[in-house]
């Protein structure tokens, strides 16, 4: 019998695609989709002159949040990325454009490096466009970071309150910093804690992506599956009540006569009965307190799939709060205040300008031609890395799994096929540095997540080293492997030693570098440097992590390879392979 669990779903290539049509299907007098990747949400009753746009986003699977708070008088746009990874700068940027009424763009969204290189180059981007576009990242989750880092913590279901009032805000036609001001006053009082009961199934392996035994529960758990702060017996809801509201209290400062909004929510598979039981645990304790609750909502606003779990948010109101979040708004996902009818004239969908061609004119009769991989050896090693990652796609998840949210080998697998669609409709002969911004393109284009952005610039970086060059010798082929892993540490802003793909892919490019220097062949370099990403993936397991969703894990994450150094280390191994084994795969 297959270990898969069963999903209603269709094709997993087509899951994202399939739910944007089922939301627009489902709230057609509410929604709509503009732009050309398909991924961007749009309120028909939201964007409009003078009104500061509001755009919130992340990755799929967590719904109804993000596309379900897309509506009047809340979120104007939301793209939406694959499960559990940042939308891609292009699927931002639609939802940049489609939201800009003149008056600026705010995106707000979690606390998760893949998110914020995303968002942060889709800025870059609209400024090109004359389009002012500010971030503001939700700090919600306490689990994630002491209170003297708080900048530091992931964006939890917190985010249903911050959006809230800057949604709001916005809607009163505050201005840009104004509206941006209300945020950080709403992410300021907002707490959370969480905790899970079971493991997460990804769609597209039908597996959990972690292992929790019957009977423990994962303290701090986040909404990516990532591991919480600590694993222990189940507790009673009262008890696990109690545990995740006292932090909270602690940290709000709440005394007697403090006014509260408590959001009980569910994390994919909890019933609305034991959500309520919680809810009864902490109107109680409130009561004790002498601190009121002013509202209260119970159900599922901010998921893990179908994770068993749930959390428990309070945000401390004052009088400004208080207003934004009894302001009126009507989304798929949250109604508050008496519905209003709009006729608002039929807006015409906005669209962000042509793309010029970013790859720069190459005179290939300046190029040298002198080394052993050409531009069709070339092409036939990124297929067989392709397809190396595509073979290894559930140990990734297992790996991922353990440290982080389980999804890094489908990602990975994600960016890979568009890759191979990319260069399916590519010259066979084109060079070096045109195929490798065409994977750059196509990396991010596909996949968000912080692997879009870390392989997007460091296959842009890498191209640009052997600029010069039609053919690849060894001392070429060495500058290629260093401008990717520059690309990459640049774009990530790490450094060897903090657990990321980088501690593979810098130990290849050096040995690379060190075999060229002696006058070695291009394959002794290819070998050289697979072997040192393996020895750099292996080092992982001994290493903290510096960086990303299991920074948040302490030691727990010792003994555990990082899923990025192994999926680097996969990829030069499948390199070196290739040229070691003439003819694994023919040219087409």
């Amino acid at each position: 019998m297959s270990d898969r669990h069963r999903k209603l779903i269709n094709d997993p290539d087509r899951l994202i695609a399939e739910l944007v049509e089922g939301m627009i299907s489902a709230h057609p007098g509410l929604l709509c989709v503009e732009g050309d990747t398909g991924r961007a949400i749009v309120a028909r009753n939201g964007p409009r002159p003078g009104k500061v746009g509001i755009v919130v986003g992340g990755g799929s699977g967590h719904e109804p949040a993000f596309a379900g708070y897309v509506g009047k008088g809340l979120a104007d746009a939301a793209p939406l990325g694959n499960i559990f990874a940042s939308p891609s700068p292009a699927q931002i940027m639609d939802a940049g454009f489609a939201a800009d009424g003149g008056a600026g763009v705010l995106f707000l969204y979690g606390n998760y490096t893949g998110d914020v290189m995303n968002f942060d180059m889709a800025t870059e981007s609209l400024a090109e466009h004359g389009i002012t576009a500010k971030s503001f990242v939700v700090t919600d989750d306490i689990a994630s970071a002491p209170p003297d880092r708080t900048e530091e913590r992931r964006g939890i279901a917190g985010d249903f309150f911050v959006f809230k009032i800057a949604g709001a805000a916005a809607d009163q036609g505050l201005c840009l910093q104004d509206v941006e001001a209300a945020a950080a006053r709403a992410n300021a009082a907002t707490r959370t804690m969480g905790v899970a009961l079971s493991a997460c199934i990804l769609p597209q392996t039908g597996r959990p992506n972690f292992d929790l035994p019957v009977g423990q529960m994962e303290i701090g758990m986040g909404i990516h599956g990532e591991p919480g702060i600590e694993r222990g017996p189940s507790e009673s809801a009262d008890a696990v009540a109690d545990r995740l509201l006292a932090p909270i209290l602690t940290e709000l400062a709440l005394t007697a006569n403090d006014r509260v909004a408590v959001l009980v929510n569910g994390l994919g598979s909890t019933s609305l009965l034991e959500l309520y039981l919680l809810h009864r645990r902490v109107a109680t304790q409130l009561a004790d307190r002498n601190i009121e609750i002013r509202q209260s909502w119970v159900g599922e606003y901010c998921t893990s799939l179908d994770m068993e779990g749930a959390s428990i948010t309070l945000i401390r109101l004052d009088d400004d709060l208080q207003d934004w979040l009894d302001h009126p708004c009507e989304t798929p996902a949250l109604k508050v205040g008496r519905s209003q009818e709009v006729v608002q004239a039929q807006r015409l969908p906005k669209r962000a300008p042509t793309k010029t061609q970013s790859n720069t004119s190459i005179d290939r009769d300046t190029l040298k031609t002198d080394g052993d991989i050409g531009p069709r050896e070339f092409l036939a090693m990124m297929r067989t890395g392709a397809e190396a990652i595509f073979a290894a796609r559930d140990h990734l998840c297992v790996l991922d799994g353990v440290i982080g949210d389980g999804d890094h080998g489908v990602t990975m697998e994600i960016g890979w096929k568009a890759v191979l669609d990319a260069l399916s409709m590519s010259d066979p002969d084109t060079p070096v540095t045109e195929t490798c911004d065409r994977i750059a393109e196509a990396f991010l284009s596909a996949v968000g997540a912080s692997a879009g952005p870390l392989y997007a610039s460091g296959f842009k970086a890498a191209g640009q080293a052997v600029s010069d060059r039609l053919n690849l010798d060894a001392m070429s082929l060495a500058r290629w492997l260093d401008g990717l892993a520059q690309g990459i540490a640049t774009r990530g802003k790490t450094q060897l030693g903090e657990k990321t793909m980088l501690d593979a892919w810098r130990p290849a490019a050096d040995a690379a570098l060190k075999q060229a220097k002696t006058g070695a062949s291009t394959d002794a370099c290819l070998s050289a440097a697979s072997e040192a990403a393996r020895t750099g993936s292996e080092a992982t397991a001994q290493m903290h992590s510096a960086k990303g969703r299991s920074k948040k894990l302490g030691a727990r994450v010792l003994g555990h390879i990082d899923p990025g150094a192994a999926s680097a280390a996969i990829l030069v191994a499948a390199w070196a392979k290739y040229r070691a084994t003439p003819g694994l795969l023919a040219d087409d």
